[in-house]
């Protein structure tokens, strides 16, 4: 019968099994918990975090009875879509394990998620955070829109409806040249060709630039929520109308425009006035100063009327002045 105190002592010269090293107890138990626990989730409370230059990240979970050391190696780090933030509440996937230098029990995370907000979520949240930050959505930087844009740029997809709509809308109201930039507007390369776009467009003699699509779901829109872009619209030398189109949510590109239209059409709307309401207030302009010089004209010639008068009148009283005094002389 096994009892529960102590191990006896082994009695002198009797045969006893061989030790284990350090390094054999830690590969031993990593062993053991590899098969007896394997891969599992954990939640907790993020206590700290390091990010050494190697790119590993080394973090604490806690919650209110423990605490665990963790380590998530590079390549895993990598894949993180949201920055670790002490505080907050995280769901790890990994395998526990006995860092064999120091004998020191860890989990070895490969991957990670904010509980409750998804991770998309939460890396866009702590984006939009940190451009605010930075002054980008601040509207102190918001510049106002050409009166008469001589140019238009359209950084869009050439082949979608979101151009066919500015076309049309611009020919309708004013025909100004456009000059469209082509590229994805969804899909993983989308935030890389609107950036390019948008530095490209920068470069030509546009007055204003449309950069936008027609609508779409949350994922479609993603790329003008990546921070290449808003980067690329707030270093545009010209103002940036932003038509992303969705009424719901605003993009970060939405935030960081100059103006921001619900739909490609509203953009162009914004970006030229109507040629129709320009020629009739030119002639309402045309006719107020015809008034106005009419009435000055009439003043300037009862000016002059006046000075007329009064020359008239100063000169005969030197003449009569100038026949006393001959008279007077010619007594004498």
């Amino acid at each position: 019968m096994r009892s529960d105190g102590p191990e006896p002592a082994p009695r002198p010269g009797a045969a006893r099994e061989r030790p284990l090293s350090v390094g054999e107890l830690i590969r031993l138990t990593t062993v053991a918990l590899d098969r007896g626990v394997g891969l599992i989730w954990v939640e907790g409370e993020l206590a700290q975090v390091s990010r050494p230059a190697s790119g590993h990240l080394y973090f604490q979970l806690r919650d209110r009875a423990a605490g665990v050391p963790a380590v998530m190696w590079r390549s895993a780090a990598t894949r993180l879509r949201f920055q670790l933030e002490v505080g907050m509440q995280l769901r790890v996937r990994g395998k526990p394990g006995v860092y064999e230098r120091d004998g020191r029990f860890q989990l070895y995370v490969d991957y990670a998620e904010p509980a409750g907000l998804g991770a998309e979520a939460l890396a866009l949240q702590q984006l939009k955070e940190r451009l605010a930050a930075e002054g980008l959505f601040a509207d102190a930087r918001k510049r106002p829109l050409p009166h008469l844009p001589r140019r238009i740029g359209v950084v869009t997809s050439a082949t979608g409806a979101a151009v066919r709509d500015v076309i049309r809308a611009v020919q309708r109201r004013f025909p100004v040249p456009l000059l469209i930039a082509d590229c994805v507007v969804q899909g993983a390369d989308a935030p890389r060709q609107i950036t390019l776009a948008l530095r490209a467009i920068a470069r030509t003699d546009v007055d204003v630039v449309i950069v936008g699509r027609g609508g779409g779901s949350v994922t479609d829109l993603a790329a003008f929520n990546d921070e290449r872009v808003v980067r690329a619209v707030a270093a545009c030398p010209v103002p940036v109308i932003s038509a992303v189109g969705h009424e719901v949510d605003l993009s970060l590109c939405d935030l960081v425009a100059d103006r921001r239209a619900s739909t490609p059409t509203m953009a162009a709307e914004m970006a030229v006035p109507v040629l129709a309401d320009l020629e009739a207030a030119l002639r309402k302009e045309e006719r107020r100063l015809g008034r106005e010089v009419t009435l000055r004209l009439r003043g300037a010639r009862q000016d002059v009327d006046h000075l007329d008068g009064r020359g008239r009148a100063g000169l005969e009283r030197v003449i009569a002045r100038a026949r006393t005094q001959l008279a007077a002389l010619e007594r004498r």
